[in-house]
């Protein structure tokens, strides 16, 4: 019967530390650390985790949302880990399902994080509607054509580096080899 520690940021950007700290403290022997989105279902230390999970053992999590997104992935995991006979224990919620009020504090929790993210995504919509009313399309405006003919006229001068270019014209990388790609194939818009 071991403790085994997930931790999961959603970015490159953001620090795993308090997470691991705090799986440390709790008494995890072993700690498998992700940076993936919470959405993807295809997350390799995740998998990795859940395969060397054994009956007995607890996996254990800083927060809910560190699991998955959705009510859906929450409760299968739940079951998941309930046939094999394993233990979940949540650090923020004082939750570990393997107490029966664990287990339903576990599904009235996934409710509430899949609530909370479907409320996020319609405030989302309602603003981008909102804007739209008003005139406002959103994304990026369109860049100017006179900077990418600017642009490709220096590339094709074959005097001036990538780099250079977007330094003078404000043209990025990206889309001067988008460009010049549908330049070669003419069927592709821009």
């Amino acid at each position: 019967m071991s403790k085994i520690g997930y931790a999961r940021v959603s970015t490159a950007e953001q620090s795993l530390n308090l997470q691991i700290d705090t799986l440390k403290t709790a008494g995890c022997e072993r700690i498998f650390e992700e940076k993936a989105s919470g959405k993807k279902n295809d997350r390799v230390e995740l998998t990795r985790c859940l395969e060397y999970l054994r009956t007995g053992d607890t996996l254990v999590i800083w927060k809910l949302d560190r699991l998955g997104r959705t009510t859906r992935q929450l409760i299968e995991l739940s079951y998941q880990l309930q046939e094999r006979g394993i233990g979940l224990q949540i650090i923020t919620l004082g939750v570990d399902t393997s107490t029966p009020a664990g287990k339903l504090f576990f599904a009235i929790m996934a409710g509430l994080a899949e609530m909370e993210a479907e409320t996020i995504r319609e405030r989302t919509h309602a603003g981008l509607q909102a804007a739209r009313a008003r005139g406002r399309k959103g994304g990026r405006p369109p860049m100017d054509k006179n900077k990418i003919d600017m642009a490709l006229t220096l590339y094709d001068s074959e005097k001036y580096t990538i780099k250079e270019i977007t330094e003078r014209t404000g043209v990025s990388k990206a889309k001067i080899y988008q460009t010049l790609k549908n330049r070669t194939n003419p069927h592709i818009k821009v």
